[in-house]
């Protein structure tokens, strides 16, 4: 006997089997996550993890005592350091930002990560920060405050339409999402088209970027939680919290994936 036609199956029948297809096909993705290997985005092994167990054990667990104010190692600089774990630099001449958390060392293998993420497209590794980034914030914020608002390091607009996505937008989605703050992608924009800070000295960055970006809405009062991939000098999160204090913000809060270590 054949199948009635679809048209004649009453309508709330059609729109729960619409509601089943559309949970089912939500679903595929993770499924296929869970039952499928992934290889390690580290040492290529087939893994269950974006990281499998071995580096993550080898290259994410490690102690590191950190500047509270910049996230820079401080260790053979640990005599320069006060009590409040801050490096010399920021007691002879604190930036305009707060605080800074980092994951790890800018260093081989992780310095991979960020250039699979940045110019290889490699979102997934985005979303690892991200959630890594949530598990150290979680705590350590608490000690503080949370902050009301997420926002990333903005892209240059011709950079953007070139690469087709913001990497530190990448990573603070999801993170905002994971300690339920709200994220907003449009608060600071990059006005000047500066030159890639990696090609930089430290002067010179901070030079760069020094009037390159503009707070469109209101902050007064607020603690700016500012995300990003990497940080070098600090020069870009200086200029950004310099304009988001100017604007009234009242705390500014770095979190960055990976920071790369003073000589």
């Amino acid at each position: 006997m054949p199948l009635p036609a679809l048209s004649s199956v009453s309508p709330s029948l059609n729109l729960r089997v619409a509601r089943i297809a559309r949970r089912v096909g939500t679903a595929l993705p993770s499924l296929a996550h869970a039952l499928l290997p992934n290889l390690c985005a580290l040492c290529g092994n087939l893994s269950q993890q974006v990281i499998c167990t071995d580096c993550d054990a080898a290259y994410w667990n490690e102690a590191r005592l950190r500047c509270r104010v910049c996230a820079v190692p401080l260790g053979r600089f640990r005599h320069a350091a006060t009590a409040g774990y801050r490096c010399g630099d920021c007691v002879a001449e604190p930036p305009s930002f707060d605080a800074t958390f980092a994951l790890a060392d800018y260093r081989p293998p992780l310095d991979a990560l960020a250039t699979g993420l940045k110019f290889g497209a490699r979102l997934m590794l985005a979303r690892e920060f991200a959630s890594r980034l949530a598990r150290v914030a979680d705590d350590a914020l608490e000690a503080t405050a949370r902050p009301d608002l997420v926002v990333p390091v903005p892209l240059a607009r011709r950079r953007l339409v070139q690469r087709g996505y913001n990497q530190a937008w990448e990573i603070a989605k999801p993170f905002a999402r994971a300690l339920q703050l709200p994220a907003d992608p449009t608060l600071l924009v990059r006005t000047l088209d500066t030159a890639p800070q990696s090609r930089l000295d430290r002067a010179a960055r901070h030079r760069n970027v020094g009037t390159a970006f503009v707070v469109t809405k209101p902050v007064s009062g607020l603690h700016v939680a500012v995300v990003d991939d990497v940080m070098t000098s600090g020069a870009t999160l200086d200029a950004l919290a310099r304009a988001l204090k100017t604007a009234g913000a009242q705390r500014v809060t770095g979190l960055v994936a990976l920071r790369t270590p003073q000589d």
